[in-house]
C-alpha cells in the first residue's frame, strides 16, 4: 500500500487503513466501526489506491461519479453488502439506500424482485456491469432472477439518482446503477459459503482465485446453488449460477475476460390477490395456475413456470497511455433464451389461430389448453472511453453501440379438445431488433482553488424495429441531445455545495406500444445540494426537481403477462429533498439514516370516467410515496462482532393515477436485525464469518406493492357506461430469518 500524501474533501469514496490510522481524531474509534462509516458516507476521504485498483477502477470510471460531480449518489462496497448476503436479490440489498422502495413477488426477497428510487419503476433505472448495459432493450426491465447471487460477484456499486451521468444504454429517468465486479487478487484463495433460513430457502455458493501467476495472470470463478420456497404459495425459485475471470496484469495494461449467468425456474406468483377477504384470511393464497376440472373441483397446474437462461460474455482492455491518458475498450454478448409455461382456461380458440370446433354436437368457441411464449435473443456490441487527467482537468470521452435482436414465439403443448396443430407449432412469431449508439463528453474544471465546474454533453440515437400482432408494425428511429452542467463549491474542508441541471430524453418500450401509441419522454433534473464530511459526521443534503413532459407513467394496471402498462401523461413532476447521515455516537456505536420527503404529481391529467372525460386536475403519480425513511443503528459490542437494527419506512402511496381511495397502498414499518462475528483462526482458514439476519422481527403483515385496473362495464346498464376499479397486492413475509456460515482459506 502506498505511503497517503494528503487527505482532503471531495474524493472517491472508501478509506483505507492507512488513513484510519492517521486520522488522530478518531483513535478513539474502532477500525471496524471506522471502516463502516467510511465505506457508506455518500462521500471521504481520498485514498491513494495501487496500481491494482487504479486499474481496475476503469473499468467502470466512464460512468461512476465523485464528490467533484455535482450528482446525489450512495455507494455500496463488498465488505457492506456481505453481513446480508445470505441469498436476497440485489435490490433487497440496497432497500436501506435513500429514495429506495423495493418489493418481491415471493414475499421473501428471493425470485422476481424489484426496486424503485424517487418513485420510478426499474424500467427507468439504467444498469450497468462494468460499463455494460444490462437492462433489457425491449422491456427496459432488470430481471435480477437471472443472475442470482450476483452479489458475491460484486466488489462494488454506485446508485446515482436523478438523471445522473451520461451512461451506457437506455436512459436514467430515476437513477442509474452502476456495478463493478470483483477485482482481482495478488494472493491465491476460496471460498465456501452456506446459508439457510425460513421458506426452506438455501443458498451455496463456492468461490476461487489462482492470485497472480507471474505477477500476471489470474483466474478466479464462483458457482453458486439458491432455492427457496417463497411465502407465497408455490413461490418457489431454483436458481444457479456461475461467475469466471481470467485477468492478465501489466505495469499500465488490464485485460479481463469474463463469463457469468445464471438459470432460473421459478413458480409464477406475479399475478398478486386481488380478493380482499382472502387477503385477510390467506395472504399467501396465490391464484398462478388455478382453473377448475372437468368435475369441478378446483386444481392448480404444477408448472405454471417462468424459466430462463442468460449468458454474459465481456472482454475489458484498459491501458494506461501515459500518467495523464488512460483507455477502456470492451466488447460484449449476452445470450438470453426461455420461456414461461402456463396453463388457461376458457382461452379463445380464435386468440390461437384456429376456427370454432364441433364436440358433441355443439360449437366450442372456449378450451383449456397449455402454452408456453418463449423469448430468444441476442446482444451484442462495444462501449469504449478515453479519461485525460490533470490536477485541475478531468475529461472523459466515451460512448457505445450495441444491438439488440429479439425473436418471440409461442407454442400449444396440450389442449382439453383436439385442435389441429401439432407438437412445436408456433401460434405467433415475431421479431425485434434494436440498435442504440451514443458518445459522451463530460468533464470536470477545477476555475478556481474552490470552484469546480461540470459539464456533459450526450448524443444518443435508438432504432427500434418489431413487427408483433401486440405492438404492430413498428419502425420508430430516435435521436437525442442530452446536456447536463453544474458546479461544486468547496466552503471550506468539511463543507461543499453543489448544483446541477441535466436533460434525458428516453424511448417507449415495448410494452408500451402494444398499449397505445407512445411518445418518447422528456427530463429537465435540477439538484442542489449540501454535503459535510468531519471526523464524526458524514451528512448529504439534497433538493430536486424533476419536471416532465410526456413521462410515461404507470397506470397500475397489468398485462396478460405481468407486465406494467404505462401511459403518457403531459406534464408532471418530482420534486423532493433527500437527507442522509452516518454519524458515529459512540466509539462503537453508529447511527445510518435517510429521509426522502418528496411531492410527485401529474398536472392537468384527464381520465375518462363512467363515459366522460375530466379532467381530474393535479393528482398523485403511481407508486410515488411521499415520505420515505431508512435507518441503520450499528453496535460493536467487541472487535469483529456486530449488531444491526435497520428500519425502513415507506409512506402511503396511490397505485394509480387518479388519486382512488382503492388505490392506496398503506404505509408500512418494517425492522430487520443483522448479527454477524467474524474471527480467524490461526490455521487452515483465513477467516470464519458467521452471519443472521431476522427480517421483519415484529411480525408486520405488510404489502409492498400491487396494481390498479379500471375498465368500462356498458353491459350492465346501456346505454350507460360505468367505470368499475379493482385493485391486486403482493404481500410480505411475516417474521422470518437467514444464517450464514462463510469460510475463507
Amino acid at each position: 500500500m502506498k505511503t497517503i500524501k494528503s487527505i482532503k474533501v471531495a474524493q472517491p469514496q472508501s478509506c483505507t487503513v492507512a488513513e484510519i490510522q492517521k486520522c488522530s481524531a478518531l483513535k478513539t474509534v474502532s477500525l471496524s466501526l471506522f471502516a463502516i462509516l467510511c465505506s457508506t458516507a455518500s462521500f471521504a476521504q481520498v485514498k491513494d489506491t495501487t496500481a491494482v485498483n487504479k486499474l481496475d477502477e476503469v473499468l467502470v470510471s466512464a460512468v461512476r461519479v465523485t464528490t467533484k460531480t455535482p450528482v446525489s449518489f450512495s455507494n455500496l462496497d463488498k465488505k457492506e453488502i456481505k453481513y446480508r448476503n445470505l441469498g436476497q436479490d440485489i435490490p433487497i440489498l440496497m432497500n436501506y439506500l435513500p429514495s429506495v422502495v423495493t418489493t418481491s413477488d415471493a414475499g421473501n426477497g428471493v425470485g422476481y424482485t424489484g426496486i424503485r428510487v424517487r418513485g420510478s419503476d426499474a424500467t427507468r433505472v439504467n444498469v450497468t456491469i462494468n460499463g455494460i448495459p444490462y437492462n433489457d432493450s425491449e422491456s427496459h426491465g432488470t430481471f435480477w432472477v437471472n443472475m442470482p447471487d450476483f452479489a458475491s460477484s460484486l466488489e462494488s456499486l454506485q446508485l446515482q439518482r436523478g438523471v445522473g451521468t451520461s451512461t451506457n444504454g437506455s436512459g436514467a429517468f430515476g437513477a442509474s446503477l452502476n456495478m463493478l465486479t470483483d477485482s482481482y487478487a495478488k494472493k491465491s484463495n476460496g471460498e465456501i459459503s452456506n446459508s439457510f433460513g425460513s421458506f426452506n430457502t438455501r443458498k451455496h455458493t463456492v468461490k476461487f482465485s489462482t492470485g497472480l501467476i507471474d505477477d500476471h495472470f489470474e483466474l478466479a470463478g464462483r458457482l453458486s446453488a439458491l432455492k427457496s420456497d417463497g411465502y407465497i404459495d408455490r413461490a418457489s425459485s431454483d436458481l444457479k449460477s456461475y461467475f469466471l475471470q481470467g485477468t492478465y496484469v501489466g505495469k499500465t495494461t488490464l485485460i479481463k475476460a469474463l463469463a457469468f449467468g445464471g438459470t432460473e425456474k421459478t413458480y409464477q406468483s406475479w399475478n398478486g390477490l386481488e380478493d380482499l377477504d382472502v387477503l385477510k384470511n390467506n395472504r399467501t393464497f396465490n391464484v398462478s395456475g388455478i382453473y377448475t376440472d372437468e368435475a369441478g373441483n378446483i386444481r392448480f397446474y404444477d408448472n405454471e413456470t417462468d424459466n430462463y437462461q442468460q449468458d454474459h460474455y465481456q472482454l475489458h482492455w484498459n491501458e494506461r497511455v501515459t500518467n495523464n491518458w488512460s483507455t477502456n475498450l470492451a466488447f460484449h454478448y449476452t445470450k438470453g433464451k426461455g420461456y414461461y409455461e402456463n396453463f388457461k382456461e376458457d382461452a379463445k380458440i380464435a386468440d390461437y389461430g384456429f376456427a370454432p370446433i364441433v364436440v358433441n354436437g355443439a360449437t366450442v368457441k372456449k378450451v383449456d389448453l397449455v402454452r408456453q411464449k418463449w423469448l430468444d435473443n441476442d446482444f451484442y456490441g462495444t462501449t469504449f472511453s478515453a479519461t485525460y487527467k490533470t490536477e485541475g482537468l478531468d475529461v472523459i470521452l466515451g460512448g457505445g453501440y450495441n444491438k439488440y435482436e429479439g425473436n418471440h414465439y409461442g407454442n400449444l403443448l396440450w389442449s382439453r379438445y383436439a385442435l389441429p396443430f401439432e407438437l412445436g407449432d408456433r401460434y405467433y412469431d415475431d421479431d425485434a431488433t434494436k440498435t442504440d449508439g451514443n458518445i459522451f463528453a463530460k468533464a470536470n474544471y477545477q476555475i478556481a482553488d474552490k470552484l469546480s465546474l461540470f459539464g456533459d454533453l450526450q448524443l444518443r440515437n435508438v432504432h427500434y424495429k418489431a413487427n408483433a400482432a401486440e405492438t404492430g408494425i413498428v419502425n420508430d428511429n430516435f435521436s437525442f441531445f442530452n446536456p447536463k452542467a453544474g458546479f461544486s463549491f468547496e466552503i471550506n474542508t468539511k463543507n461543499q455545495l453543489y448544483a446541477s441541471y441535466a436533460r434525458a430524453n428516453r424511448e417507449p418500450n415495448r410494452t408500451d406500444y402494444e398499449n397505445g401509441s407512445p411518445r418518447p419522454e422528456k427530463l429537465d433534473d435540477i439538484e442542489l445540494g449540501f454535503r459535510h464530511n468531519s471526523a464524526k459526521v458524514k451528512l448529504n443534503a439534497n433538493a430536486y426537481l424533476m419536471y416532465y413532459k410526456d413521462q410515461l407513467i404507470l397506470t397500475g394496471a397489468l398485462d396478460d403477462v405481468g407486465a406494467p402498462i404505462r401511459k403518457n401523461s403531459g406534464d408532471s413532476y418530482r420534486v423532493g429533498i433527500e437527507l442522509d447521515a452516518t454519524v458515529a455516537i459512540l466509539d462503537n456505536l453508529i447511527i445510518r439514516t435517510n429521509v426522502t420527503i418528496s411531492n410527485n404529481k401529474n398536472k392537468d391529467f384527464f381520465f375518462s370516467r363512467d363515459g366522460v372525460l375530466t379532467n381530474l386536475g393535479n393528482t398523485n403519480i403511481a407508486y410515488s410515496p411521499n415520505f420515505i425513511a431508512g435507518n441503520i443503528i450499528t453496535f460493536l459490542p467487541v472487535t469483529n462482532f456486530q449488531v444491526s437494527l435497520l428500519s425502513k419506512f415507506v409512506g402511503e402511496q396511490y397505485m394509480g393515477n387518479i388519486d382512488s381511495d382503492n388505490s392506496k397502498l398503506k404505509s408500512y414499518f418494517v425492522n430487520d436485525i443483522n448479527v454477524s462475528y467474524e474471527f480467524k483462526p490461526k490455521s487452515v482458514f483465513k477467516s470464519i464469518l458467521i452471519t443472521g439476519l431476522v427480517n421483519n422481527v415484529f411480525d408486520y403483515k405488510y404489502i409492498s406493492n400491487g396494481y390498479f385496473y379500471t375498465y368500462d362495464d356498458d353491459y350492465s346498464n346501456p346505454p350507460a357506461v360505468t367505470t368499475i376499479e379493482g385493485a391486486g397486492y403482493y404481500p410480505q413475509a411475516r417474521i422470518n430469518f437467514l444464517v450464514g456460515l462463510t469460510l475463507k482459506f
